[in-house]
């Protein structure tokens, strides 16, 4: 019936949350944090790179240079579809980093994340993403 709550808006909801903390954890190079948010056997697919696996390797990866910042950080999903404890996020990425040297740099994307709900927590199982700029 029209205007009721349905199970898959809160399934939705906390994923969206889930992606909004990442994002902050980015812009504050909070690594640890970050892989906390892939399960302990999730992967990464960097644009150009070999599959990461596991979060300690997911923590190396998404760690910066030193004098290198994320100053901005944000997802739009295009598409978000619940099926039971997985979901599919597709959507597009932008960015701007401080490099070492002062200078800047925007960036942006796509990206297609498997989400897996494990004991009531939505985390990312597989993130994938291809990038220009």
């Amino acid at each position: 019936m029209a205007g009721q709550f349905r199970p898959e808006e809160a399934d939705a909801a906390a994923i969206s949350a889930a992606t909004r903390a990442f994002s902050a954890a980015y812009v504050r190079g909070d690594f640890a944090a970050m892989a906390a948010a892939y399960t302990e056997t999730g992967h990464i697919l960097p644009h150009g790179a070999s599959v990461v696996s596991g979060r300690d390797a997911i923590r190396e990866r998404w760690r910066l240079p030193p004098g290198v910042t994320v100053l901005e950080y944000r997802t739009e999903t295009v598409e978000l579809r619940i099926l039971g404890d997985y979901a599919y996020d597709l959507g597009h990425y932008a960015g701007r980093t401080r490099r070492a040297d002062g200078s800047e740099a925007e960036w942006a994307g796509q990206y297609a994340i498997v989400w897996r709900k494990l004991d009531g927590d939505w985390l990312m199982q597989v993130d994938m993403w291809e990038g220009r700029g």
